[in-house]
C-alpha cells in the first residue's frame, strides 16, 4: 500500500465576496439590511471582504448604493475593505468613497468582456495602468481579476497563452496581485493547476488568488487543489450566493462555510468560526428571501442544527 501525503499550507486568507458577488443578482435589498449581513460577517472572523461594486447602478441597480454603504465602513475598522470597478470612472468613484483598494475585472476572453464591459480585452487591459495611478495615488492597492480565466460562456475554453498575456500586461502596468476567475463554474483540478502554473512563471513574486464558482460542482475540488498548489488567497460568498449577470448559465460561488469547512477539518487554519458563518447565511437568507444554494447551511455544519436558527 502507498503513504498519500497532502501537503497543505499551515494557513489561508479567505475574502468574503458575497456583498458584491452574492448579491448583484438579487433583487435591490436595503441599506440596513446589507449592514446586517456585514455584521454578522464580521462577527464570523472575517477580516478582508469586497464590500461593493462601483458600477452603473443601471447596469447593476442591487449595488446602486455603494457610496451610501461604503460611508458606513469605518463602523468594522479591524476590516480590510475593498471594491471592485469596471473603468476607470469606477476608481475615482471608490477612492472618493473611502475605498481605495481595488479590484479592477479583465476579462481574458473578448466575448465575455464586450458583454461584461463594453469592450474588448484589449481595450480593458490598456485602462489597468490609469486605474493603478488612481489607486496607488489614494494610497490603496490594485488587484486585477482575470475574468472567464479558463472558459467563457460567449467564445468557449480560454487558451491558457491568452490568461498569461493579460496577467503579464496587467502586473507590467501596475497590478499588486492578480485573481483568476472561473466566471461560470467549467473548470477542474488540472486545468486549475496547469493555468496557475503557467501564470505564476509569467509573473513570478506575483501574489495570486482563485475565484471559483460551483457550476457544475467542482469549486470545493478547485479550491483544494489550488491550497495544495500553494495559493493562499480565496475568494468565497456566504451561503454560496453569487453569479455574473452577464454570463449566461453562472451560479453561485463556493460557499464561504463550505470552504471554511473542508480546509478547518483538513487542518488549514483559516480563522473563521463555522457556527458563526452558519448564522452569518441565516442573517443572509433573510436578508435576501429564499433558500441558498449552501449544502452545508442546509445540513447544518458540525454543531448548529437547522431548528435552532
Amino acid at each position: 500500500m502507498h503513504e498519500f501525503d497532502l501537503v497543505l499550507p499551515a494557513e489561508v486568507d479567505v475574502r468574503e465576496v458575497g456583498m458584491r458577488d452574492g448579491l448583484q443578482l438579487e433583487a435591490p435589498v436595503p441599506l440596513e439590511a446589507k449592514l446586517e449581513m456585514l455584521e454578522a460577517l464580521v462577527a464570523s472572523g472575517v477580516r478582508r471582504i469586497e464590500a461593493t461594486s462601483f458600477v452603473s447602478p443601471k447596469a447593476v441597480p442591487a449595488l446602486a448604493d455603494a457610496d451610501r454603504l461604503a460611508a458606513e465602513l469605518s463602523r468594522w475598522p479591524e476590516v480590510h475593505w475593498s471594491a471592485l470597478v469596471a473603468n476607470p470612472r469606477g476608481a475615482v468613484r471608490s477612492v472618493d468613497a473611502g475605498v481605495p483598494d481595488l479590484e479592477y475585472v479583465v476579462s481574458a476572453a473578448d466575448g465575455h468582456s464586450r458583454a461584461n464591459a463594453g469592450r474588448s480585452t484589449a481595450e480593458a487591459v490598456h485602462a489597468v495602468g490609469e486605474i493603478a495611478e488612481l489607486a496607488h495615488g489614494a494610497g490603496g492597492s490594485l488587484e486585477v481579476i482575470i475574468a472567464t480565466a479558463w472558459d467563457c460562456p460567449f467564445d468557449g475554453r480560454t487558451p491558457i497563452a491568452r490568461t498569461v498575456d493579460v496577467a503579464r500586461a496587467a502586473v507590467t502596468a501596475g497590478a499588486d496581485q492578480l485573481c483568476l476567475g472561473d466566471t461560470i463554474g467549467t473548470t477542474t483540478p488540472l486545468r486549475v493547476v496547469q493555468m496557475l502554473d503557467a501564470v505564476r512563471r509569467a509573473c513570478p513574486g506575483v501574489p495570486l488568488g482563485v475565484h471559483f464558482h460551483d457550476t457544475r460542482g467542482t469549486g470545493q475540488a478547485n479550491a483544494l487543489v489550488a491550497v495544495q498548489a500553494g495559493v493562499t488567497q480565496l475568494d468565497s460568498s456566504i451561503g454560496g450566493l453569487g453569479g455574473c449577470p452577464f454570463a449566461p448559465g453562472a451560479s453561485g460561488n463556493i460557499a464561504t462555510e463550505e470552504l471554511v469547512y473542508m480546509l478547518e477539518e483538513s487542518g488549514v487554519r483559516t480563522g473563521l468560526d463555522l457556527d458563526a458563518l452558519l448564522l452569518a447565511a441565516a442573517a443572509t437568507e433573510r436578508v435576501v428571501g429564499h433558500e441558498l444554494p449552501s449544502s452545508l447551511y442546509r445540513a447544518g455544519g458540525r454543531s448548529v442544527p437547522r431548528d435552532a436558527r
